[in-house]
This record gives structure tokens, sequence and C-alpha cells, in this order.
């Protein structure tokens, strides 16, 4: 089962529907504890996810802009449109437009924002990334440090060691930050550390005004927990997702840094960035060091009997278990950073004097927002390993029982920690093995092996992304369901993204979602399997509004979890697998009770008609409360779904 991360949040912001023919890209539901939940959230950095700034056309190695080119050499199909009632039928063909109207439509509907990305990567180019024939961005960089490597270790330390957090907002077990710190304590000079706040980046990976919130909150509470150790913390926002490099080298330059720490982030964009930061660094004479983190197994480290990557879950579980086994020192703790010497205060006094900037004004939140999320999500580390513990004392054992169960949610409600970085995945896993009073990770109680295995799903798509980029350029994992004719119903999706749709399981997890920033891992997967399955739509729509609304977004996990519900992504199940939403509620919702919190019109339904009221005698209670009929019929929508994919896959996709 797959899980949504990333990541919950409110409906304020109703997204226009796209305009785009097929799934040709990626995306991701948002979940609520590991990687292979839905998430949505985007990283803070520079350009990531599917995307790059439209100058750099995605280049490859040699530097030509080759997905530029690659729209002309994907044959375009017709879109399908229907009527704004929101009929069912009356579907009618429009004639072929061109690579440039479907361009425009795009941009229209919001699914790719052309003022930052490219168009379309070409199958074939896919193809060659699938037959290793061009090098994944995360090969250059490995042969980008490798080659440099040499050369860095001859710079000396300068008058200060310089961390950049990014998705990592934690002093606990930060590899990155680790380093960082002992280089600095070994040399005797500060440790300063910086975050940039990018307005772009956050617009262009489709962040959360609830997550932003967030980070800017749990920085207020590293920048007092650095303070306690006499680190200074810089937190600047720089307008321009283009110019953070230069800022980063401009402030090494300005305080005599002459090493820059940093952990990886795993999007194309991101790690291009680091490549490029690698070189020229080393030409300013400064020592840019990017290391592994964010995963428990660095990407590249496992791989098949045939020497290829896994795109399947369970093959991929067993091999990462079986390398955790073999390098148990994985999962050691890295050591928290001591305190500066002591003249670093009065050296960075006006850093320390510095505050944290307010939210970019396209992701701010109003006041009363701002208190109710606080309230929902509290930041910081603190708050992470206070939530981990809880949930290993008191609810770990029976979670393999109960996960799956919205009105219970015995899940751990960490995954916007994991997403923010105020947790490790390692130390989530560390620390789970260790309740279980096993070195291994499959031997003991059942729930804590089932939560690590949920915990691995995080590095699993963290994998994939790597070595799959294109994910992260708008194409779908399987790229040969790049022409799927997708529906693009305004009234349809607007009744889906409120929770209207008249099927309750689907209008309570979307409610719920609007409200508070977040929606159960297993109601993720209902309601994304609705949108592409029954009704249809574009899949990169419902990507787009899980990263709108969670708190706990996160592009790898978010796009693994679509990926699973539209039928496109790394799982070996065929597109013919389609979630009835009337079988699932009644399963994991059995006596409604997650339905009536959040569809308050069905809290007089009595027994089991609360999983279809208007089927199930009544309606007429339903009716006068005002909830919806149902928006569409399951039985004619699965057909319809089955012909539509049978009919994508069939065509030429070369």
């Amino acid at each position: 089962m797959r899980v949504f991360h990333h990541l919950s949040p409110l409906t304020r912001s109703f997204l226009v529907p796209v305009t785009t023919r097929t799934a040709r890209c990626s995306p991701a539901l948002c979940s609520s504890i590991s990687a292979r939940q839905f998430s949505c959230a985007t990283p803070l950095a520079m350009p990531d996810k599917r995307k790059a700034p439209a100058s750099s056309g995605y280049a490859d190695s040699a530097g030509s802009a080759s997905n530029k080119r690659s729209a002309a050499s994907t044959p375009r199909k017709a879109i399908k449109t229907e009527p704004s009632s929101g009929s069912a039928n009356g579907v009618k063909k429009e004639p072929s437009p061109a690579t440039s109207d479907h361009a425009r439509a795009e941009e229209r509907v919001g699914i790719v924002q052309r003022e930052f990305y490219p168009a379309e990567m070409s199958n074939e180019r896919c193809a060659q990334y699938n037959n290793n024939e061009i090098p994944r961005p995360i090969e250059e960089l490995e042969k980008t440090i490798a080659a440099t490597q040499k050369a860095r270790e001859k710079i000396g330390v300068g008058d200060a060691v310089v961390h950049w957090f990014k998705r990592d907002l934690r002093t606990k077990d930060n590899k990155g930050l680790s380093l960082a710190a002992k280089k600095a304590r070994d040399a005797k000079v500060p440790l300063v550390c910086v975050f940039v706040v990018s307005p772009q980046d956050y617009q262009a990976h489709f962040t959360s005004a609830m997550r932003v919130d967030f980070d800017l909150r749990t920085l207020e509470v590293l920048k007092s927990d650095l303070a306690a150790l006499d680190v200074p913390l810089l937190v600047e926002t720089v307008d321009k997702r283009k110019n953070v490099s230069a800022w980063l080298v401009g402030k090494c330059e300005e305080w005599g840094a002459k090493h820059l720490f940093c952990n990886i982030e795993y999007e194309v964009d991101e790690l291009r960035r680091e490549t490029k930061l690698t070189k020229s660094c080393l030409e300013k004479g400064i020592n840019f060091s990017a290391v592994h983190d964010d995963v428990v197994v660095p990407p590249g480290a496992l791989s098949t009997g045939a020497g290829k990557q896994y795109a399947v879950y369970s093959p991929w579980y067993r091999s990462w278990m079986a390398h955790i086994h073999k390098h148990p020192n994985l999962l050691d703790e890295w050591e928290s950073p001591g305190k500066n010497p002591p003249e670093a205060r009065k050296k960075f006094k006006y850093l320390f004097d510095s505050s944290i900037p307010e939210a970019p004004p396209n992701k701010r939140l109003s006041a009363e927002d701002k208190k109710k999320f606080a309230s929902l999500w509290p930041a910081g580390e603190h708050e992470a390993h206070a939530r981990l513990d809880k949930f290993l004392e008191s609810r770990i054992k029976p979670y393999k029982d109960k996960r799956n169960l919205p009105a219970v949610d015995g899940t751990a409600k960490v995954s916007v920690h994991h997403s923010a970085g105020t947790l490790a995945a390692r130390t989530s896993v560390r620390m789970a093995r260790d309740k279980n009073g096993s070195n291994k990770l499959d031997a003991g109680n059942a729930g804590i092996m089932c939560w690590i295995s949920e915990v691995a799903w995080r590095d699993f798509y963290k994998h994939v992304l790597a070595n799959w980029p294109y994910i992260c350029m708008f194409k779908p994992f399987k790229y040969e369901y790049t022409n799927v004719e997708w529906e693009y119903n305004d009234d349809h999706f607007k009744r889906w993204s409120e929770g209207q749709t008249g099927f309750p399981i689907v209008d309570a997890a979307v409610r719920q979602m609007n409200d508070m920033a977040y929606m159960h891992n297993r109601c993720r997967m209902i309601v994304a399997s609705f949108l592409a399955k029954d009704l249809l739509l574009d899949w990169r729509m419902g990507e787009r509004y899980f990263m709108e609304h969670l708190i706990d977004g996160d592009f790898a996990s978010n796009n693994g979890g679509w990926g699973f519900s539209a039928s496109t992504g790394v799982d070996p199940q065929p597109y013919f697998r389609i979630f009835n939403p009337l079988l699932q509620s009644e399963k994991f919702d059995p006596d409604g009770e997650y339905i009536r919190k959040w569809v308050p019109e069905l809290r007089d339904v009595k027994g089991k008609a609360i999983h279809d009221p208007y089927g199930r005698g009544e309606g007429k209670k339903a009716r006068k409360a005002g909830y919806p009929e149902p928006m569409v019929d399951h039985k004619s929508c699965r057909e319809r779904a089955l012909a539509r994919y049978k009919e994508g896959i069939g065509r030429n996709t070369a």
C-alpha cells in the first residue's frame, strides 16, 4: 500500500484545473509517516522537483537544452473536454492543437508554470535515462565531487565554517551540520549557519502556505537552540531563485569562510545546482561539501542482481534491510554541534540580532490561520522527538492493525517532521529498532517492523527520484502512459477539491485536508484514485492541489503516491486496479466515525447508510442536510477508465 506524504491543508486556494492532454508528469500524494505516503511538499532551495529554470531547459551534460526540442518530438493528442455542467456524457473531441496551444493550456491551468519550466521531455530521452545512455544528475554530482576531492581537500579552513540548512532543520543527528561543526571545532573557528527563504521556489514547487509557516516557526526554534551554543543563524530572503548560489558564495567571502556544508536534495535542479556549486566554489577557493543525509541508504547503493536499479518496493526493501544489516553504522547518530568560540558572539553580533523574515506575500497566512496551525502542528525538533517518543511508547505495537483506520489514526503523525527535516529518517528507524530490542529490522514486534517498512518507503521514493530524474520533469515513471488522455472538467475538479463529490469517504478526506493541512494516508490513496480513475482528471491537478494544501508535502513521496493511484508510477500492478470508494469506505471506516466527523451533513445518518446515503435509503435526509448526490456512477467510470488507459498505452508514444 502506498502512502501520500507530505505531505495536509486548507482549501481556500482553489486551483484552476489543468488543460494538458495527458499524464506525462509525475506527482505524488502526501502522506503521514513515510515517503511512500502522499507527500507534496517541495524544497525551499533552488529549482527542484521536475523543474529547472526556463533558461536551462534541463540541459544535459553536454549543455544542450534537450527537452526544449522534445515537445515537438512527442505526438500530441486531441484534448477531451466536458460541458461545464459536469455531465459524464457529452465528451467532445476538439481539433488537435499545436504544441504551443498545449503549452498555453498548461500555463492557464497551472500544471506547468512556464516562467520556471521548459517544454516536455520526449519519451525517447526518458528511454535514454533508463538505458544508461545519458548521465543522471546525481551521477554528475558524484562524479564532480570525486574529481574535485583532492583539490578541495587542500583548501584551508579560513575564518569560519558555514552550514547551509535546507530540509534538515535540526541540530540532532544532522550529518552536514555535524561535519561542519567538527571542521570548525578542529580549526578553532566559529560555525555560522544560514537558511535561504526563496519565494520563487515556493511558487515553483507548489509549497503550501502552511508548510512555509511551519518552516519559519521551526527556524525560530532552531535559531534559539543554536544561539544557546553561541552559533549564529542567518535567515534571509533571496527574491530570485537564480541568485541563491551567488548569495551563498558572497556570504562565505564576507565571513572569510573557506568551507561550506549542506545535505543533498535529490530533485533534479537541486542536484544540478550542487554540482555547479562544487565547481564554482572551488574556483573561488571554497570547499563546498554536499553529503547524503536525507535518506538512510544513499541512492545508487542498491542494485538488482543484473546491476539495475529497483523499481518495485518489496525486493528493494529486502535489499535495503540487508544493506543496513551489513552496514549498521548507517543508523549511527551524528554528533550535535558544540559551543562556538567565545569571540563568535562579538564578531557576529549582527547575525544574532537578526530576525526571521515574514513569509513571502504569496505564501502568507492570516493571523487566525497562523494561530490555528501553530496549535495543530507545533514546530521544531523538540516537538518532533516528543511525538516520536509518544508513538514509540504507546502506539507503535498495534500499528500494523490500526494504521489504515482514519477514525483511529494510529500513525505517528511525524510526516511533516521528516519532510522539513526536524526529524531524520535515520533517527526514526534507529529508535524504532531499539524499541524492538533487536539489531535486526525484520525481527520482533509486527507493529514495529511494519512502521520501519513504512518509513523505508521514504528512502525508496528518493531513490526513484534520483534514478529516474525525468519524473521531476512532468513525465510519469511509466512514460509509455504519456498518451493517456485526461479530462479537464472545471466543475468536477471544483467538487472534488471542495469535498462535494457525493462519495462520503472521499469528501471527508478532502475536507480534513482543507481544514487541518493533513490527510490520513489511506484516505490519500482513496481520494487520488477517485480523481484519476473515476473522474479521469489529469492527476497532476490533484498532485498540485495536495502540495498546495498539505503541511507535510514532499515531492518524491507525493509523486510516488499519485503515480501509484494513477497507475503511472513505480507499481507492478496494472492500470486496471481501481479503488471502489464504497468498498474502501466500508472496510476502513466501518462505523462511519471518520465520515461523520468531517461531513457534518451526514451525522444523523444511521448504520451502513453512512457510506452511501442515496443508495441505501437515506437520500431524503442527506438532501435536506445539503449533502449532494454522487456526481458520477463508479461502475460506468471504471469501464470508461479501463477503455481510456487501454487506448492510451496502445498508441505509439515513441
